[in-house]
């Protein structure tokens, strides 16, 4: 069987934009000669539509589209997510063919952890089900179904299914990807069928959904892999008879077959106009694009993230202030790599602690980078507010009182060109600084997205080596060897107030994404009072935290809408 598996960059709530596209890949594939074209879990409303599928209007608009994409399915079946509206919301499959909709399977397996929330909004099925191509069984299932070992799935490969299909949005982080690969191709080796895991694309709000679809027959090898980050429609001839000759020789799953049959559904039997011609001998019959290194993945979720999320909400431009240091550095070369130069503009807000090597780096870095630099010194306005303010702090010393005011000078500035060119403000603090509060509310962390927010201080060092690693090498030696300083008073090094970052970055994950206490991560060898230290410290930004703009979540457990702590709470963890 030719398959075809359309990797779209679906968005949230554009039905009129997201039937079109589907409707243009079902042409596309039907062209490619395929019998069977898969589509993303949700990809009529994209994912996750969030309460917009609390509205009636919403799923009834929803089922509408799907209604005028069936009748573009002539010669073709056509697998496309989307939200069912019955006796209660389901997550569904719609099985598109002969111009009509023929048939619905419901997500089994609704997952509530992390960034899910599927329980607020669906109902689950409780069966699997069959679908039969041209001859072929086909099992179906969404997302988190094939995640857990056992029904549905297991149900259809023991009730005959000869190919397993999986629609998803499985969103991106680190490592993700490959583990994804590696344990659906062990599913596809205990079903001894082949799985096609045809995934969403694209940015939507904090997340990323990296594509990375792929084929793996029934012995787990992968035979066709989409590229990871980019739209693409592959292409996969499937081998559905050897799946079908290798069972013969194991009789084990006889007894449990028979079983299997009356727990699934049986949704229609199809013929398609597909004239499958296998590959000539030594023809490649898929494409199967190479993995991604690990920090190239990472930048690729960064750029994707920056793109769509300025794309999808109809900004023309972006601004941020460039310091000179590593984190602002970072955030020019994903913009720029994500925009194009002349979609980006940065600001340099120089004080009295401006050293001269971080102004003439800032300077040298947009220069490589050919973006345009604005000036705006704060000096004055500075010496404004601390004029005004002088009778009110008589007898004070200067704190971090003044520290902050420096910070919330530039956010005014930054969002001022925002407000007057439409600019949206990228954000530049990463995640070791928002851990432990060091930003300033109102200050450097005002704006309207937060590319590094989900990167921690070590990681931002290595992807700004992994991109200057290219021909045009942007970034200035000095900005990465240089210590870390906000430059908010004289001699200022972020060591003066934190620990080292190498040590600061270990302890945070283990209390931030693997939620261990305080004498665990001690007995990993850090020192007890440093551990207390920075655990409170994270404790205590709570608040900070939630006033901060949406940024792209890249790690197991990003602040927002993966990480949920209360702001209000008295409990402590000690060692």
């Amino acid at each position: 069987m030719r398959l075809a598996l359309a990797q779209i960059d679906a968005v949230v709530g554009d039905l009129e934009g997201n039937e079109a596209l589907i409707r243009e890949q079902i042409a596309l594939a039907r062209a490619a000669g395929a019998a069977l074209v898969l589509f993303p879990e949700l990809a009529i409303t994209g994912y996750p539509p969030e309460d917009l599928l609390l509205k009636e209007r919403f799923l009834a608009d929803a089922r509408a589209a799907l209604e005028r994409i069936a009748s573009d399915s002539d010669g073709i079946v056509a697998i496309v997510g989307f939200p069912e509206r019955a006796d209660d919301v389901y997550n569904a499959a719609a099985i598109l063919t002969g111009g009509e909709l023929r048939g619905v399977y419901r997500k089994n397996r609704l997952p509530n952890y992390g960034v899910f929330d599927e329980h607020r909004y669906f109902q689950s099925g409780t069966r699997g089900a069959l679908i039969d191509v041209d001859g072929v069984s086909v099992g179906i299932t969404v997302c988190e179904d094939i995640w857990v070992p056992g029904p549905p799935a297991s149900d259809e490969a023991l009730a005959g299914a000869s190919l397993i299909v999986n629609i998803s949005a499985s969103p991106f982080q680190a490592g993700k990807g490959l583990a994804r690969e590696q344990m659906i191709a062990q599913r596809a080796k205990d079903a001894v069928a082949p799985i096609a895991f045809c995934a969403l694309v694209g940015g939507q709000d904090e997340l990323v959904f990296d594509g990375h679809s792929f084929v793996a027959d029934h012995t787990g090898a992968v035979i066709a892999r989409a590229g990871q980050f980019t739209p693409e429609l592959l292409i996969c001839d499937v081998d559905t008879a050897a799946a079908s000759a290798a069972r013969l020789s194991d009789p084990r799953n006889r007894t449990g077959a028979a079983e299997a049959r009356n727990r699934v559904d049986l949704l229609g039997s199809f013929q398609t106009a597909a004239q499958f011609s296998p590959p000539a001998p030594g023809g490649a019959a898929s494409a199967v694009s190479a993995l991604l290194e690990p920090l190239e993945e990472v930048w690729g979720a960064l750029v994707l993230g920056t793109s769509d999320y300025v794309a999808k909400n109809g900004f023309e431009h972006v601004v941020l202030g460039l310091s000179g240091g590593i984190d602002s550095a970072l955030v020019a070369c994903v913009a720029v790599d994500a925009l194009g130069a002349d979609r980006v503009t940065c600001v340099t807000m120089p004080s009295s602690f401006t050293s001269q090597g971080t102004y003439g780096d800032a300077q040298a870095l947009a220069g490589n980078l050919g973006v345009d630099l604005l000036e705006l010194p704060i000096g004055d306005l500075l010496a404004k507010y601390e004029d005004v303010l002088s009778a009110v702090f008589a007898g004070r010393e200067p704190d971090v009182t003044e520290e902050n005011l420096q910070a919330r000078i530039r956010g005014n500035y930054l969002m001022a060109l925002s407000n007057k060119f439409g600019w949206l403000v990228l954000t530049t603090g990463n995640k070791s600084e928002m851990s432990v509060g060091y930003s300033t509310l109102y200050g450097d962390s005002a704006g309207g997205f937060a590319v590094i927010k989900d990167v921690p201080k070590t990681l931002v060092y290595e992807l700004c080596a992994l991109r200057n690693s290219r021909a045009d090498a942007p970034i200035p030696a000095s900005v990465i060897t240089r210590p870390p300083s906000a430059e908010l008073r004289p001699g200022q090094q972020d060591a003066d107030s934190l620990p080292p970052y190498d040590v600061l970055d270990p302890i945070l994950e283990a209390y931030v994404e693997q939620d261990l206490g305080a004498a665990q991560i001690v007995a990993r060898g850090f020192e007890a009072a440093t551990v207390e230290r920075i655990i409170r410290l994270v404790d205590r930004a709570e608040y900070k935290r939630r006033q901060q703009p949406p940024g792209i979540k890249i790690t197991s457990k990003a602040f927002g809408r993966d990480r949920r702590l209360p702001i209000t709470s008295r409990y402590r963890d000690r060692s």
